[in-house]
C-alpha cells in the first residue's frame, strides 16, 4: 500500500469513528473523489473533490433559478431577498435534517396564488401571510415528529389534498389570461418556446424549459420593444453591489386566511421530498419527515419576518441528484452559499424585475396550469374514485370556489376562493363522509 493509499485509509477510518455529529461539516471522500463506482452513489454523509462538489453545487444553483426567481417577479416581491433568504432557508433546513436529507429550499409556486390575491391588503400584509404559514407548518412538523406520519393522512387525506392544491392554481386563471392579452405576441412567443424547451428538450434543457423559455421571450420583447425605457435605466442605474430590501410584517385576518391553505400544498412537496430522496438513496427516512416540515416552517418564517417569499423543497434539484448520482449534503451548502452571495448584487435583481407582462402571461398560462394538474395526479397517484359522492361533491363545490374566486365578506374581513375552497373541504369532507357511510349507500362499501 503506497503512503497515499495508507493516509486515505486512515482518514476514512477516523471519519467512521467520529460519527455523525463528528462528520457533519467533514464529509467522507466518496472512493477516490473523481468517479462513482457503477451502480453506486454519492451518499449525503460523503463528497467527491471540492473542485467536483463546488460544480455540482453550481448545478443546484442553475436548477433552482428558474423557479425562485419566477415567485418574486410574479408577486412583486423583491428578487435579492428571496434569493437570501433561499439561501439561508437552506442552511437551515441542512442544519435541522443533520445534514441526511440533501434538499434546495427555493420559492414556493404555492404563494404566488394567495400573495396576488392579497396584494390590496399590502405588502406588509402579504408578509404577515406567510410568516402566519411557516407557523402552521412548523407546528405541523412538531406534530408529525410526535405522532408520526399518520397524523397526515388522516386529517388530509388525498381527496382533500389533491382539491386543494388544484383550486389554489386555478384560481389563478384569470390573472394568467389577463398578463397573455396584454402583450399577446410576446405571450405567444414566450409559451411557445416554453413547450418546445419542455417538450423536446434533454437533460437540464428540458428540466429548465421554463427559464430558458422566459429568457427567449424578453430577448424578443427586448428587439419588439415591449421592455421599456425606464426599465432599461433602472438595470443601468442599480449599483453591482448592496443589501437586499428588507420589511417587517403585519398581520391582516383576511391575508392570514388565504394564505394558510398553502400548507397542504407544503406538507405535500416536503412528505414527498423525503420519499424520493428515500428511494433514491436506497435508505428508510421516514424518521425526517417531521424535521423537514419543522425546519421548511422555520425558513418561511423568517422569509416573512424580514421580507422574503415562502420556501419549498424543490423537485428541480432532485432531477439533478439523479442525473448526477450525487446525494451529497455539500453540495447543497455549496448551492446556498452561492444564492446568499448573488443576493448581494442589485443589478441582477434588477435585471429580473425587467421581464414585461407579456412574458409573464406566456408563463403562467403553463405554471398555473401545472399546479392545478399537480391536484389531479394527487387523485390518481393515490387512485382515488370520483365515482364516489363524497369525494365528487366535495371537490365540485371546492374547485368553483377557487376558479370562481368566490369572495364573501364576514364582517370586516372579506375570504375569497382560495380560504372559502380550502375550509369547505376540509370541513364538509369528513361530515359528508360520515353521512354516506352512516345513512347513504355506503354503509357497505366506501370507495376511496
Amino acid at each position: 500500500m503506497s503512503v497515499k493509499e495508507l493516509r486515505t485509509s486512515e482518514h476514512s477510518t477516523r471519519d467512521q469513528l467520529r460519527g455523525p455529529a463528528g462528520r457533519f461539516f467533514g464529509w467522507t471522500l466518496h472512493g477516490d473523489g473523481k468517479t462513482i463506482k457503477r451502480g453506486g452513489v454519492v451518499a449525503p454523509e460523503e463528497r467527491l473533490s471540492w473542485s467536483r462538489t463546488i460544480g455540482i453545487g453550481m448545478q443546484h444553483v442553475v436548477a433552482m433559478f428558474g423557479s425562485t426567481l419566477l415567485v418574486p417577479t410574479l408577486t412583486g416581491f423583491p428578487v435579492n431577498t428571496t434569493l437570501l433568504f433561499s439561501g439561508i432557508g437552506t442552511i437551515i433546513f441542512l442544519l435541522v435534517t443533520c445534514n441526511r436529507l440533501p434538499s434546495y429550499l427555493g420559492s414556493s409556486f404555492a404563494f404566488i396564488a394567495p400573495l396576488t390575491a392579497s396584494q390590496q391588503h399590502g405588502f406588509a400584509a402579504q408578509l404577515g401571510g406567510i410568516l402566519a404559514a411557516g407557523v402552521l407548518l412548523a407546528v405541523v412538523g412538531i406534530a408529525v415528529s410526535v405522532a408520526g406520519r399518520r397524523i397526515i393522512d388522516a386529517v388530509m387525506p388525498p381527496a382533500v389534498t389533491g382539491s386543494i392544491v388544484a383550486l389554489i392554481g386555478l384560481n389563478l386563471a384569470p390573472s394568467a389570461t389577463s398578463n397573455f392579452q396584454a402583450q399577446p405576441l410576446i405571450a405567444a412567443v414566450t409559451l411557445l418556446a416554453i413547450l418546445v424547451f419542455t417538450v423536446a428538450g434533454r437533460g437540464m434543457v428540458a428540466r429548465l424549459g421554463i427559464l430558458l423559455g422566459l429568457m427567449v421571450g424578453w430577448v424578443f420583447a427586448f428587439f419588439y420593444g415591449g421592455i421599456s425605457e425606464a426599465a432599461r435605466q433602472t438595470v443601468a442605474d442599480a449599483q453591482w453591489f448592496g443589501l437586499p430590501h428588507f420589511a417587517t410584517p403585519e398581520f391582516n385576518i383576511a391575508a392570514v386566511t388565504v394564505t394558510l391553505p398553502v400548507v397542504v400544498v407544503l406538507i405535500a412537496e416536503n412528505v414527498g421530498h423525503v420519499k424520493a430522496v428515500a428511494t433514491m438513496t436506497g435508505r428508510n427516512l421516514d424518521d425526517l419527515a417531521g424535521p423537514a416540515l419543522i425546519a421548511d416552517g422555520a425558513s418561511t418564517m423568517l422569509a416573512g419576518s424580514f421580507g422574503g417569499s415562502g420556501t419549498t423543497t424543490y423537485a428541480e434539484n432532485i432531477g439533478v441528484m439523479a442525473a448526477t448520482r450525487v446525494y451529497s449534503s455539500a453540495a447543497y451548502w455549496v448551492a446556498a452559499c452561492t444564492a446568499m452571495v448573488l443576493a448581494f448584487i442589485p443589478k441582477f435583481g434588477a435585471v429580473i424585475l425587467t421581464i414585461p407582462q407579456g412574458v409573464l402571461g406566456g408563463a403562467t398560462m403553463v405554471l398555473y396550469g401545472m399546479i392545478g394538474l399537480l391536484g389531479i395526479r394527487i387523485w390518481q397517484d393515490n387512485n382515488v374514485s370520483l365515482t364516489n359522492p363524497v369525494n365528487l361533491t366535495t371537490a365540485s363545490v371546492a374547485m368553483i370556489a377557487g376558479i370562481g374566486n368566490l369572495t364573501v365578506s364576514v364582517g370586516s374581513i372579506h375570504l375569497e376562493g382560495i380560504a372559502w375552497g380550502s375550509i369547505g373541504v376540509i370541513l364538509g369532507y369528513p361530515i359528508l363522509r360520515v353521512l354516506y357511510s352512516k345513512v347513504g349507500e355506503g354503509q357497505y362499501t366506501l370507495p376511496r
